[in-house]
């Protein structure tokens, strides 16, 4: 959709609910009747943002249950090749140490 498309959309939305708006303050209906119609407006639009929100919230807690576990696999793996490299590392220096001392016996004789 292209952006004038969406702000024709978006004016004729917002002009929408500003007629029925003004259509519920200017009908010859008694004011109790009016006060009546804004509240239950009003109530439905407040339990409608609430489910949005609750909508809302569940859905971010799934992501963030979801990228949480994510990165614990991530760094198990990577806490593991650390492990496996610093095994290397370790057999590597005793190797080392190994062939020091044979030298330093030689050295010695």
């Amino acid at each position: 959709m292209s952006n004038n498309t969406g702000n024709v959309l978006t004016a004729l939305l917002t002009g929408a609910a500003v007629g029925a708006g003004l259509g519920i303050l200017y009908a010859p209906d008694k004011g109790k009747k009016t006060r009546k119609k804004i509240k239950k407006s009003a109530v439905k639009a407040k339990d409608d943002i609430a489910q949005s929100l609750t909508h809302a919230k569940e859905e971010f807690s799934k992501s963030a249950d979801a990228k949480k576990e994510e990165f614990e696999e991530k760094l198990e793996d990577t806490l593991s090749n650390m492990s496996y490299k610093a095994d290397d590392i370790l057999v590597a220096l005793e190797k080392k140490l190994e062939d020091l001392r044979e030298k330093n016996a030689q050295l010695q004789k």
